[in-house]
């Protein structure tokens, strides 16, 4: 079975990426059609603070190739203001909405705040109530979560691990679904540092061995300062390639 690799950046929508990746004079609204040309995949982070419009999904649709994945990171206001209790309602809105991406919707990302200390009642509770169907992720910022219990619970509702690399905390590869999902924030500073090659070469081979029995893997570079996200995705992608 051949391993589909989706690699992408957190966003595209940066200002300080002109001239180091979008051309000069180049207008925003055809910088996700140039982004495009590169990459097959994008992972919309501006929805966890603010769930854009129906109108902006459609354009998104519209202004993609076909066969493009979007992932969307889930509104903070179920995970950080909610911290996934009684979460039925807002997050039936957001899926709703999210969904107007049709065939391109990606995976749902739930990124836990720092400061939520594991609660594995509450995790499940929030689990049970996730529509099947979907891929959905987690991404943990608490050491407590990265835990082996932890990983039975996803695993039992095929709910993503999100596996990320940062400098303040160490991460376990695993997964807990039938896809994958790697996030990069910076390897010594975080949203702000470039990865070696010699780095990224040690992380295709880690990835291609942990994911070589899955369909699909989803890989996003959020390193976003001097565009370092868009070199960083295409070296990783040239070495899992090769």
């Amino acid at each position: 079975m051949s391993v589909h690799y989706h690699i992408g950046t957190s966003g595209w929508h940066y200002d300080h990426w002109r001239k180091r990746f979008y051309p000069e004079k180049l207008v925003k609204a055809k910088w996700l059609e140039f982004y495009a040309s590169y990459f097959t995949t994008v992972e919309l982070n501006n929805s966890f603070y603010r769930l854009p419009k129906e109108a902006v999904f459609v354009n998104w649709h519209h202004s993609s190739p076909e066969n493009f994945i979007f992932a969307v990171k889930v509104s903070r206001f179920i995970t950080h203001i909610k911290r996934l209790k009684n979460t039925k309602e807002p997050l039936d809105t957001f899926i709703t909405r999210a969904k107007v991406l049709g065939e391109k919707l990606g995976p749902l990302l739930y990124q836990l705040p720092p400061n939520m200390k594991r609660n594995d009642e509450v995790l499940e509770a929030f689990l049970i109530t996730l529509p099947r169907g979907m891929r959905h992720v987690l991404e943990f910022r608490h050491h407590s979560w990265l835990e082996e219990g932890v990983f039975t619970i996803l695993h039992k509702y095929n709910v993503g691990f999100c596996i990320f690399n940062m400098p303040s905390l160490s991460c376990p590869l695993r997964v807990t679904a039938d896809f994958a999902y790697v996030r990069f924030h910076g390897s010594s500073g975080l949203y702000s540092s470039c990865y070696t090659d010699d780095e990224l070469a040690w992380w295709a081979e880690k990835i291609a061995n942990l994911t070589s029995k899955l369909k699909s893997v989803f890989i996003y570079f959020n390193n976003d300062a001097e565009a370092f996200a868009v070199r960083n995705a295409l070296t990783l992608r040239d070495y899992l390639r090769a």
